[in-house]
């Protein structure tokens, strides 16, 4: 595997699980130094050491990405550890409020905002200025195909995710001659722990079913992710930012 993040400093936010752990798993063994972050803390520690055992460089540091307190934190520590940040993977995203929008509860609408839009703009409002210190580097935000489409019954999620797509055009805008680059991912479904732990009694056939929906035929694993935000990051995608980028197995262009 090549050495894109030799010395650079890359941050994860979700890191524990899914897309984050595949992340961090895939830009440790390219040489970078990743910082993980998320809420569990035995987890945090557990992918740290074991990123570590492999070779690679890993410091887990907790934090509850809806508050931005603790955001505000989590890149001063990054830049007191290592005196800099190269790049981030905001990750973190989970579709809380399920139903028609006339169902849906007014803390649950807050709650999913908080989760997928508001995460994302405490980070890139506390990332931006270390990369801007650093001459520069990289952001990628999670958003989902959801930010380009609709879907019944996930009018919060799409919303917010709609508002990352949005938030992540306008900020790239507002940075491009800092040198830093910021992009979204367009996802599909990937078969993740907290996709499988929404699927009731037959998972696998649920797998099957959510596959049908992907003119691919098939859900992304996190590793496919993985690696389309790691080019993302890296100084191949140089000319890239700005964008919403779909790697969704061809549903948003059926």
């Amino acid at each position: 595997m090549s050495a894109r993040f030799t010395d650079k400093v890359i941050l994860v936010t979700g890191a524990t699980s899914g897309m984050g752990r595949a992340a961090a798993e895939r830009i440790a063994a390219e040489g970078g130094h990743v910082v993980l972050a998320a809420r569990g803390k035995d987890a945090g520690n557990a992918l740290a050491t074991e990123l570590g055992a492999a070779g690679g460089e890993a410091t887990f540091i907790p934090a509850d990405v809806t508050v931005e307190a603790e955001m505000a934190e989590l890149v001063r520590q990054t830049v007191e550890r290592y005196g800099r940040l190269d790049g981030a993977f905001n990750n973190v995203g989970a579709a809380t409020a399920i139903g028609p929008v006339t169902d849906i509860d007014g803390d649950a609408w807050q709650a999913d905002l908080a989760l997928n839009l508001s995460s994302v703009f405490y980070s890139l409002k506390h990332q931006i200025p270390a990369l801007r210190a650093n001459g520069g580097g990289a952001i990628v935000n999670n958003a989902s195909n959801l930010g380009v489409v609709g879907a019944p019954g996930m009018a919060s999620y799409s919303a917010a995710k709609h508002g990352v797509v949005g938030l992540t055009r306008s900020a790239a805008l507002e940075t491009a001659t800092d040198g830093v680059r910021i992009n979204a991912l367009v996802t599909g479904g990937v078969d993740t722990p907290l996709l499988r732990g929404n699927l009731g009694p037959t998972p696998e056939e649920s797998l099957r079913a959510a596959g049908a929906m992907h003119p691919i035929g098939r859900i992304a694993q996190p590793e496919e992710i993985a690696a389309f935000a790691a080019f993302l990051l890296s100084d191949e995608a140089a000319f890239i930012t700005g964008a919403a980028l779909a790697i969704d197995g061809g549903m948003t262009a059926a």
